[in-house]
């Protein structure tokens, strides 16, 4: 039986630190929260989930678990630190040599300044060369004095660690780990052709740095920025399966995400280790003991809508949307649709692009009824719709102010034979009454051809003019209609979130197809009086009771 007291003081010492380097080997986080004043002046805070839960996540990197990883977190909560200085240190102490684990593991590291990412690689080689780590690791591996810059250092097992800028070259270069912290500046977020270069890089030379595909992770940690930022990029694509770890600062329910840190098949009891966010009440701040409410509000002010959206709660909108909000649009919760007054179609036309290039041909069908009588229209949610037999009579029609809602939407990558079949099968299906196309060349060829194949359908075609009248301002134009809830929708379908979420985005968005199509019907709906605003109809009513008399001082009767 183990007798302490039967050890001398400096075996209890080597006891003692064998104990704590089993803990420390156990926890990136217990790791982080021991190695912090040895990389930082400034002490550890403690306190919140948030940074246990990165480092949960990591570690599930290092054991294997997690193959692509996304990490979106606010600002200020120490995520390059703990990436890029804490995980290769405390993954080269690991006693488990595996292609992701242990002191032969190669990091590659990239970041959109390579000042800021050079500043991480200093402090991991900095911690590794302290007193403390070298009394608990220093016999697990040795630096190499011919490779020990800024920007690489190795050790006697062949592990590395390298940085790079994104966008420099990375011929030569590789690693088991390929880590992008902040691989879009906050300053450039909008800039199409920076965006544009950042995801080629992306596409083209990070993604073929794994040393071993098989066994290799990607790790993307970052505040959003945009839509079309990384993050947007890797999940706009939908190619491999990534792991998404998304931490707003407010906690909004509908937005809960859960992760599998290790799958069931590699349990004892066959049952996944599930993470999940563990705040319960809407607007739950992430970290209230650093970041509290006073100086949460003084940020959002600061930042302004957009970039609180993003940089705060990893969504690049406005909570609710940008000019159009996502809540202004009203919810049709069940299957049938009112009787329509009228239906107008509305597309986008980019014919001819090929399959993952250029815009997206677009089409958003709406339909205007008024609030009293039946409905007849079907709307199942594979997107057939059953035909409308009959107009209901209405009493008292002209008391009601016209809705509208949104039937149907699509948007892909046509040619133009395709794009015009498909245009005129959705206005037959849909019984549409007036399809509007943009005046410009695609779309006047597509009107030429709709109305050459289609002659005989009872919908007529009418090309659009917008009159050199911008996008945003014809945005505007419309906002009220959804501010005072004349438009409804569906927004259970896959197809009408795809038109609200677009709208919602807008001008941020990457695509703006389905938004443009729609803010060429209302318009047009608008100008043409079929939409009416509550108050324009009362006034209009309420002029149309009063007294006129003879006011052209004619006789009644002949004299």
């Amino acid at each position: 039986m183990f007798d302490p007291s039967a050890l001398s003081l400096d075996e209890m010492k080597a006891v003692v630190l064998n104990l704590e380097k089993e803990r420390l080997e156990k926890s990136l986080y217990e790791f982080t929260v021991a190695a912090w004043r040895h990389v930082d002046s400034a002490p550890f805070a403690h306190g919140g989930f948030a940074l246990q839960a990165v480092c949960e996540h990591l570690e599930a990197c290092v054991d294997g678990h997690i193959r692509n990883l996304i990490i979106n977190i606010p600002p200020r909560f120490s995520k390059s630190t703990i990436t890029g200085t804490m995980l290769p240190a405390w993954t080269w102490a690991q006693r488990l040599d595996s292609p992701t684990s242990g002191a032969g593991v190669q990091f590659l590291h990239s970041g959109y300044a390579l000042n800021l990412s050079l500043q991480d690689s200093v402090k991991c080689r900095r911690l590794m060369t302290s007193r403390w780590y070298q009394r608990r690791w220093g016999d697990r591996f040795k630096l190499l004095g011919d490779q020990n810059t800024k920007t690489r250092f190795e050790n006697d097992r062949n592990g590395i660690r390298n940085t790079v800028s994104v966008g420099s070259a990375t011929t030569g270069l590789g690693g088991a780990f390929l880590i992008a912290d902040d691989p879009n500046n906050a300053q450039e977020a909008n800039s199409e052709a920076i965006i544009t270069s950042t995801n080629e890089w992306w596409d083209m030379a990070w993604s073929t740095r794994l040393n071993d595909p098989k066994t290799g992770c990607r790790i993307v940690v970052q505040q959003r920025l945009s839509e079309q930022d990384i993050t947007g990029h890797i999940l706009s694509k939908d190619v491999g399966e990534w792991t998404h770890l998304m931490l707003p600062m407010r906690f909004e329910p509908e937005r809960r995400i859960y992760t599998v840190l290790v799958p069931a098949d590699m349990t004892e009891d066959g049952e996944a280790v599930v993470w999940t966010d563990p705040r319960e009440t809407a607007g739950e701040l992430l970290w209230p003991e650093r970041f509290g409410e006073s100086e949460i509000d003084l940020l959002e002010r600061t930042l302004g809508p957009y970039a609180a959206a993003g940089q705060l709660q990893q969504r690049p909108e406005p909570a609710g949307g940008g000019i159009i909000k996502r809540v202004w649009w009203e919810p049709w919760e069940t299957e049938q649709f009112p009787d329509m007054e009228f239906i107008v179609a509305s597309v986008d036309t980019a014919y001819g692009a090929k399959e993952h290039e250029g815009d997206f041909s677009a089409m958003t069908v709406w339909g205007v009824w008024r609030d009293s009588g039946e409905t007849t229209a079907v709307a199942s949610r594979n997107g057939a719709y059953a035909s409308v037999t009959s107009r209901i009579e209405k009493a008292n029609v002209e008391a009601d102010v016209p809705k509208v809602m949104l039937m149907f939407a699509w948007q892909q990558r046509l040619e133009l034979h395709e794009l015009v079949t498909k245009i005129g099968d959705t206005c037959r299906k849909l019984k549409v009454d007036l399809l509007l196309v943009e005046n410009k060349a695609s779309g006047i060829s597509v009107a030429q051809e709709i109305r050459r194949i289609f002659g005989a359908e009872t919908f007529g075609v009418r090309l659009i003019d917008p009159k050199g009248i911008d996008k945003v301002s014809r945005t505007y134009a419309i906002q009220h209609l959804f501010s005072e809830g004349l438009i409804h929708a569906p927004v259970d379908r896959v197809w009408c979130d795809m038109v609200i979420t677009q709208s919602a985005q807008f001008p941020k968005a990457k695509h703006d197809d389905l938004h443009d199509t729609a803010t060429q019907a209302l318009s047009w709906l608008r100008q043409s009086g079929m939409i009416q605003r509550g108050a324009e109809r009362t006034a209009e009513l309420a002029d149309g009771r009063l007294f006129k008399g003879n006011t052209n001082d004619l006789p009644l009767y002949p004299v």
